[in-house]
């Protein structure tokens, strides 16, 4: 039998927004006690139940271009968690509420504390989930060697306009607003953390100057397919080291 932790199906949310001449990005600092061990990431966390449930109410996208476009059954559970998770961490809704009088600060809070079931708020306050303002542009799996394994669907969406966002306070401590390009030099400096993948999706987005660019970039990626990176940890002159598509890409981070 093989040892191997099954990935969990995942979805992540970069969160752009456009500032003076390079737009920003959200990074989130995780708990120290959690799987990404107080490195910034973006907003994220795995699918649960409840998503694969609320079909009915997303926006944009079919159910057969969901599952295209993702090469998955329920692909829109990934969406729905992207939605979900952005809310859960950031406070930040992509959606529509027909419902009058919703206390979303309420219902963040039940969401995180388990309290309240995303079906639930979703179906009694007659949510829309918009599903065609995410951008699916990656796809990571976790190496097979690591003991906490995720299969994680990267989207970029665009910061509304008429929202604010800021960490739950939870499982999050911290959250910054960074263009690509500065994420990176705070890592290298050692005022951040961060982990492989998101060292190497900052450096694919910080090769465009603009959001409309950026949106532009990542739809092109999923009209194109998107590819599997699944890299795997090799240990050279003692080191381990993070080799993609055959190439060695860096000590890992």
């Amino acid at each position: 039998m093989s040892d191997v932790t099954v990935a969990r199906p995942s979805s992540t949310v970069v969160l752009v927004r456009e500032s003076g001449d390079t737009p920003e990005l959200l990074l989130m600092r995780r708990h120290q006690r959690s799987a990404f061990g107080g490195a910034h990431a973006f907003p994220g966390g795995v699918l649960e139940d409840a998503d694969s449930l609320v079909a009915d109410q997303c926006a944009g996208i079919t159910p057969d271009d969901a599952d295209a476009m993702l090469g998955v059954d329920h692909g829109l559970a990934y969406f729905s968690a992207a939605i979900r998770e952005l809310f859960e961490e950031s406070g930040v809704l992509l959606a529509t509420i027909g419902r009058r009088g919703v206390n979303l600060n309420a219902a963040r809070d039940g969401l995180n504390d388990g309290t309240l079931d995303w079906r639930s708020f979703v179906a009694d306050n007659d949510v829309r989930l918009h599903c065609d303002t995410l951008q699916y542009f990656s796809f990571w799996i976790t190496p097979e060697a690591l003991p906490r394994r995720f299969s994680t669907r990267f989207f970029l969406a665009a910061m509304p306009e008429d929202q604010d966002a800021g960490h739950c306070g939870g499982e999050l401590t911290d959250s910054c607003w960074l263009s690509a390009d500065a994420a990176l030099a705070a890592h290298r400096d050692g005022a951040i953390s961060l982990h492989f993948p998101t060292i190497r999706t900052l450096e694919a987005l910080a090769a465009h100057r603009t959001l409309d660019e950026l949106l532009e970039w990542a739809a092109a990626r999923a009209r194109e397919g998107v590819p599997c990176i699944f890299p795997k940890i090799e240990k050279r002159r003692g080191e381990p080291r993070v080799i993609v598509a055959g190439r060695d890409s860096g000590a890992l981070e």
